[in-house]
């Protein structure tokens, strides 16, 4: 598994020449995977395009063609009518209350109260949900909460943002990001201070982090070497 599509996410087909098996491209950040074919439906142009809020919630319940469904924190639902959505012949419905990320502040009460909603989340390689995610899906879903678009994979999200010079110099918020022997970056995480980190290794955790890289709480050992320090907002 190379990412995951939430519920409500956009993405459009690339090739469908395979029986039951379709690939595509996530609208949010471009990434392509193979699916099968039944977990998709087709949806118009409009609600393609539409900007959609996020589910808060680790679970949220909603009803789909009048059945009970449970998604996860960080799936997407269309504006309602009076609790009601329609994809073409599926009606969803939903009464509760919508994250805006384009209404989200970006501060730092926001930031710790989302990137600590994932706390001991299982690791799972292609994961961005709070019942498995890896340690670029976790940034990119804490991120996407603050209408903040990141890229998939860790080295694609180093290119993005400002470049910091030091962890002196980082701010909560700023993501660090690690690199391999090759020198490619493998790892990311959000800084907490200048001292303390939070990442996806094992599970989501927090640990130090020093100008060498992270610090393991539980070893003492360094675990990650640092490359590169980015802000974003």
């Amino acid at each position: 598994m190379v990412s995951e599509l939430l519920f409500g996410e956009s993405c459009a087909i690339v090739d469908s020449s395979t029986n039951h098996w379709i690939k595509v491209k996530c609208k949010y950040d471009g990434y392509e995977g193979w699916c099968q074919d039944n977990h998709l439906t087709e949806t118009d142009q409009a609600v393609y395009d539409e900007e959609k809020g996020l589910t808060r919630k680790w679970v949220t319940e909603i009803a789909y063609n009048g059945h009970p469904m449970y998604v996860p924190m960080g799936s997407s639902l269309m504006q309602m009518k009076r609790g009601i959505a329609s994809l073409k012949e599926n009606l969803v419905c939903y009464n509760g209350k919508i994250w805006n990320p384009f209404k989200a502040k970006k501060n730092k009460k926001s930031v710790r109260r989302l990137a600590f909603s994932f706390l001991n989340t299982p690791y799972l390689w292609g994961g961005k949900t709070v019942f498995g995610t890896d340690c670029s899906g976790y940034t990119q879903t804490v991120f996407r909460f603050l209408n903040v678009p990141l890229l998939r994979d860790a080295w694609q999200q180093a290119t993005q943002g400002s470049l910091i010079d030091s962890l002196e110099n980082a701010s909560f918020g700023d993501l660090a990001f690690f690199d391999n022997t090759d020198g490619k970056i493998t790892h990311v995480g959000i800084l907490l201070n200048d001292h303390k980190i939070i990442h996806a290794s094992g599970k989501v955790r927090e640990d130090k982090i020093d100008n060498e890289g992270i610090i393991n709480l539980e070893t003492h050992q360094h675990t990650h070497r640092l490359k590169v320090i980015k802000r974003n907002f």
